[in-house]
């Protein structure tokens, strides 16, 4: 497989399409601040095993998700092609910074088990506020991932790879969570855009080669030399 650039590709784009939204859907359920105290410098340290877990697992999920996006970017190489490359390019840089700032995870695990809440908040605040972190990490870049994704899977969806409804389950899972406060009602949002990349994972491993391979450009022939030999 590592020989055929066009197996690899696609057998790469179809795990990770199931992997990386599994990972998040997953860290969501196993993270103490999803049901106890809405103060991560509370609820990290009421399980820190799990705290640390929920951070790896967002952090893969995001990195790979980087990755599976390149994936889905194939698809529109022949359609769609200008809002799928936009779309792709940005949504890869927003998923990671999503994940560059999971380090601060830790620093509030920290925080909460040598302040009380409220002083753990405030030396919090005062770090994330830095103009350096504001810009530099969250703004805007890390919206441009849970906020592209559905706009790509739309240019997929334009270049007729996939049905309507994956992209319309992925926005209104993504989207949504942000309309809601982060907790259990974050999980159903986000195992439904899990189930709709899936399955678009698992039609691409199952796809074949040959229909992978026939996203790809025709190849522009080559001009013909005045008085060369046809």
């Amino acid at each position: 497989m590592l020989k055929n650039q066009v197996t690899f590709r696609r057998v790469t784009a179809g795990v990770l399409l199931i992997v990386a939204p599994l990972l998040q859907a997953v860290a969501v359920v196993v993270d103490p601040g999803t049901w106890g105290d809405d103060r991560e410098a509370v609820s990290f340290g009421d399980n820190p095993a799990l705290a640390q877990v929920q951070s790896a697992l967002y952090h893969w999920s995001w990195m790979l998700m980087a990755v599976a996006v390149l994936g889905l970017v194939h698809f529109t190489r022949r359609r769609a092609s200008v809002l799928g490359h936009v779309s792709g390019g940005l949504t890869i840089l927003g998923y990671l910074a999503l994940s560059a700032l999971l380090m601060i995870d830790p620093v509030e695990w920290y925080l909460g088990q040598r302040n009380s809440p409220e002083q753990a908040q405030k030396i919090l605040d005062e770090m994330l506020n830095l103009p350096g972190v504001i810009f530099g990490f969250q703004m805007p870049w890390m919206f441009f991932g849970i906020l592209g994704l559905p706009v790509v899977l739309l240019a997929v969806w334009r270049a007729g790879a996939v049905h309507w409804w994956v992209p319309l389950v992925v926005g209104v899972g993504y989207v949504g969570s942000f309309a809601v406060d982060y907790g259990p009602l974050t999980v159903p949002l986000w195992v439904g855009p899990a189930v709709a990349l899936g399955w678009v994972g698992v039609k691409v491993l199952r796809m074949g080669d040959a229909a992978w391979a026939a996203y790809y450009p025709a190849p522009v022939p080559a001009p013909v030399t005045e008085g060369a030999p046809a």
